[in-house]
């Protein structure tokens, strides 16, 4: 054993050990994962794909799939490994996944599957850059472990970083388009359309300006034409989306179908609290870009006014240091 961990320890430096179990742990999980990809089909699903298939059979003019995709039979063998056990987590995760408009069923084990495949690429990547490039007797251990365990980190880190990122993007769009929608909407119920149909006039009419707002309302209509009820839509609604005026005004929404309130008067005074806090948030905005730009300003005009001011002074001053000298 001990010469096993000074052979390790002269080739790969005082780390050596470590890395070579680092080595084989990634090893042994790709095995695992390879094993289990190649595993028999189980007879019960063969026989629930025979059954489907001969449903379909009889009935083809059914759909095959739905618009939001079903579930993916080679996940569910992974589902132990692909989702966290704690339910609280799994429903947060899928909540952050649904407001960055991933809707599929199986968006949390594909958003972890990425997770874990580009960690696992990262540090094989880093593990050959640094023995093909770096490596060598000068190669301190904070180089060494910066070098493997960092693009293993940073592929890690990325499925999260994009699905982040993504979230902000979507709500700020829908939080953009949210007053002229509801400006539309009011448009079409003073008309004496239904609140229904004003839903998918406004989800048409805005989709090219605002996809992810129409793409909601879209869904809203749907699920109202498939007969469940309009309060908890609604609240779906607002739960996807994740932004606090969208879900002020589903409350409105259901408060005046509950108290049997003009639903028109809900929509109009709304409307213009709307349009209030889109100003309010743009005069911020204008008012934040002083104390944004006060930095680069400095740096951009205070160097070069200092090299015009000062520059002819220390230029006098080094001839007459060198006249006197």
């Amino acid at each position: 054993m001990s010469f096993i961990n000074d052979i390790l320890t002269g080739a790969l430096g005082p780390f050596g050990p470590l890395i070579a179990v680092g080595t084989l742990g990634v090893l042994l999980i790709l095995i695992t994962i390879v094993l289990m990809m190649s595993q028999p089909e189980d007879p019960l699903d063969k026989l629930k794909k025979s059954q489907t298939a001969a449903a379909k059979a009889r009935s083809p003019g059914k759909s095959q799939s739905l618009r939001s995709g079903g579930s993916n039979k080679q996940l569910d063998k992974y589902a132990t490994f692909l989702e966290p056990q704690d339910e609280k987590a799994l429903s947060e995760m899928r909540k952050k996944l649904m407001q960055a408009g991933y809707r599929n069923r199986d968006a949390v084990r594909y958003f972890h599957f990425a997770q874990m495949a580009l960690a696992i690429v990262g540090l094989i990547l880093g593990v050959s850059y640094y023995f093909a490039l770096v490596s060598g007797p000068d190669t301190t251990t904070q180089q060494t472990l910066m070098y493997i365990l960092g693009p293993g980190g940073v592929g890690y880190i990325l499925p999260k970083y994009w699905v982040t990122k993504r979230q902000q993007k979507r709500q700020e769009e829908i939080q953009d388009g949210f007053p002229d929608s509801l400006d539309m909407m009011l448009v079409c119920v003073e008309a004496g359309q239904s609140m229904d149909q004003a839903i998918i006039r406004v989800s048409e009419e805005i989709r090219a300006s605002f996809p992810a707002l129409a793409d909601e309302y879209e869904i809203v209509a749907q699920q109202i034409k498939a007969g469940r009820d309009k309060a908890s839509v609604l609240n779906e609604m607002g739960e996807r989306c994740g932004v606090q005026d969208v879900s002020s005004f589903v409350t409105v929404l259901v408060q005046s179908q509950t108290f049997g309130t003009s639903i028109g008067d809900a929509l109009r005074v709304y409307a213009a609290e709307m349009r209030d806090k889109r100003v309010m948030r743009a005069e911020e905005k204008a008012n934040k870009l002083p104390t944004k730009m006060t930095l680069a300003t400095m740096m951009l005009t205070v160097p070069p006014l200092l090299i015009i001011l000062v520059g002819p002074s220390v230029l006098g001053i080094m001839e007459l240091q060198a006249m006197s000298q």
